[in-house]
């Protein structure tokens, strides 16, 4: 299921979403839910990451251990 949603875009921004569209033979709102989507999945990761700074039991692994461990 979909639903409708109105969004005010700026021109010059539709422009080259309209040309992006026709390159790849996409509808706008192919592109605008594929972008929309990688921005949540971003925006997700993003706060994870905060998250686990903020923790004060998430160890913290000093640089120089984190090399040695990747080259092992």
């Amino acid at each position: 299921m979909s639903t409708p949603v109105s969004v005010r875009i700026p021109d010059p921004l539709v422009e080259e979403l309209d040309q992006v569209a026709k390159t790849t033979e996409r509808s706008r709102s192919y592109h605008i839910q594929k972008a929309l989507e990688s921005y949540l999945e971003e925006q997700a990761d993003l706060q994870i990451a905060l998250d686990r700074l903020r923790d004060p039991t998430d160890p913290i692994v000093p640089l120089d251990e984190m090399k040695k461990l990747l080259d092992a």
